[in-house]
């Protein structure tokens, strides 16, 4: 292969991973905020909504919104990656544009997937989206589930866990930089565990479901749980050495850094420094993508959380 096609199946695959993964966290994110909403009627919509729209970086608007402006935008929408159903679509372009690189069973995954969410959006509008929910959710794991048992852990499995990687701290970040920074917007930490998928784990560790800042800690510096930032940053980390990037590298110095200084913080003052936390882990992330984007694949333009359409 010449450099031109390596460089376009690596970026096939990082952005493979990234797509997949933003559909599994925003179908979490949705179906947190529909639970809560069903176990408190008497919850304000309107912000609720417009939390939702402020983890995921959209303007709400001055209108008033509803859940179902909130799905329309956020899950059924096939013309943004923004959108559950726009992210399955590019990850479903990204793995056929690398087929030779994904195994069959991750491509039919996908396939499959895509091809079921026409029958699963229009049981939603009649019975509610839990069902369209539940099939994200499930089909993401199976997806990544192949990837750790049908492929090789070579370059091609490399970047799509790099991928993943990246956008798990990106998502991370943004959930508890509402939490943290808007207050207007503001999840409590049980919405906000259960967004990350984290409730169960949580309880396991410190033996209840999280109405304390502990939340924080938790998805920021706990070693075990995979979508942490730690955990996260230290798997991207990884892929980056095997690839070859020296620790000088732009691609893994921010991240590398940032995985340092999560490891060696001190939680007692962590209230205190998660602003500038949060501001800084993004910032590593988008160099990091960047770098990796000039690296691998340098005819396109930098690895964004971005909004395009398909």
């Amino acid at each position: 292969m010449n450099d031109v096609i390596l460089s376009r199946i690596a970026e096939a695959l990082t952005w493979t991973g990234r797509y997949v993964e933003r559909a599994d966290a925003t179908a979490r994110i949705l179906d947190a905020y529909l639970h809560r909403m069903l176990e408190d009627p008497w919850r304000d919509e309107d912000m609720a909504c417009r939390s939702l729209y402020a983890i995921l970086g959209m303007d709400a608007g001055p209108a008033p919104v509803d859940m179902q402006q909130v799905l329309d935008q956020l899950a059924f929408d096939a013309r943004s990656t923004g959108a559950i159903e726009g992210a399955l679509g590019a990850a479903r372009l990204n793995a056929r544009s690398a087929r030779e690189a994904v195994s069959s069973a991750m491509w039919e995954c996908l396939n499959a997937t895509w091809h079921a969410l026409a029958e699963q959006r229009r049981a939603a509008r009649r019975t509610g989206p839990y069902g369209y929910l539940e099939l994200v959710r499930s089909r993401a794991a199976l997806f990544f589930g192949l990837a750790d048992s049908t492929m090789s852990r070579d370059d091609s499995w490399r970047f799509v866990v790099l991928g993943r990687s990246l956008e798990r701290v990106d998502m991370t970040v943004r959930l508890l930089s509402v939490r943290v920074l808007d207050a207007a917007h503001a999840p409590d930490w049980p919405t906000l565990l259960s967004a990350s998928g984290a409730d169960e784990a949580y309880a396991r560790v410190y033996g209840g479901f999280g109405d304390t800042p502990r939340v924080a800690e938790f998805l920021l510096l706990d070693r075990d749980f995979p979508r942490s930032a730690l955990h996260a940053l230290t798997t991207a980390e990884e892929c980056l050495a095997a690839l070859g990037r020296p620790r000088q590298d732009p691609a893994r110095r921010p991240i590398g850094r940032l995985r340092t200084r999560l490891e060696y913080l001190d939680t007692h003052a962590l209230e205190e420094q998660l602003p500038p936390l949060l501001k800084d882990l993004q910032t590593a992330c988008m160099a990091s993508a960047e770098a990796v984007a000039e690296r691998f694949f340098p005819y396109q333009g930098p690895v964004v959380w971005a909004r395009e359409g398909t």
